[in-house]
């Protein structure tokens, strides 16, 4: 599905709003409703298609934006009335009954607005990364680092290390218990600490362990 998206988009250029991902191939009204949430159209003239607000709670959003007095417009230029900052849980609780939704949505909702076009990621604790390792050239076998699963996939994961170039960890060096698929063990975003296994920069390929060595190998 994920391909679908991108080979629509590159078909017929950026999407333009939420609603317009149901012309991809095969995403029906099922699908939509299960992954419209994590989508975000930057470019949509709806201001919520770049939050992580379902299209279903649209009406509440805006609600609770008019109870807060706030406007879309507020919202797009990031003056959020200090009331919708300060919301405290017996506020939300309030509004909910009086908005007639869940309480957990309206938090999660007043969340967003608040941030809106927020990247979750970049609540996430960053790593600490060595300040003599700045490219792919100054990495050495054995190296112990500290780096963020950027992507999962079926043989292994890519870990951002910080010198431009994500290092594969294969499902083998992920660790000592037999898993199934690497995301068994690690998911994006997730802080790990690896150890150099090999670096090839003429191929800019850096291949690392999770798999402490033992007493005796090679490490700095």
């Amino acid at each position: 599905m994920a391909k679908n998206i991108v080979a629509w988009r590159e078909e017929n250029g950026p999407f333009s709003s939420r609603k317009q991902l149901q012309k991809v191939d095969k995403l029906g009204k099922k699908v939509y409703e299960q992954c419209a949430g994590f989508l975000r159209v930057p470019e949509s003239e709806e201001l919520l298609d770049n939050t992580a607000v379902h299209p279903e709670s649209y009406e509440v959003a805006k609600d609770l934006l008019c109870l807060c007095g706030c406007t879309e417009a507020d919202l797009k230029n990031g003056r959020i009335p200090a009331l919708l900052q300060q919301l405290d849980a017996g506020q939300l609780e309030q509004l909910a009954g009086q908005l007639k939704v869940g309480l957990p949505t309206l938090r999660d909702i007043a969340a967003e607005l608040k941030k809106p076009g927020r990247d979750p990621r970049d609540e996430l604790p960053a790593p600490l990364l060595r300040t003599d390792i700045l490219s792919i050239e100054d990495l050495r076998e054995g190296m112990e680092l500290q780096g963020t699963v950027r992507n999962v996939i079926d043989f292994g994961a890519f870990v951002d290390i910080g010198v431009h170039q994500d290092g594969l960890v294969h499902i083998s060096q992920i660790c000592d218990r037999f898993i199934r698929h690497p995301s068994d063990a690690v998911k994006v975003g997730d802080i790990v600490t690896v150890w150099v296994l090999g670096v090839d920069p003429g191929k800019k390929r850096i291949s690392l362990t999770m798999k402490k060595p033992a007493a005796g190998q090679k490490k700095e």
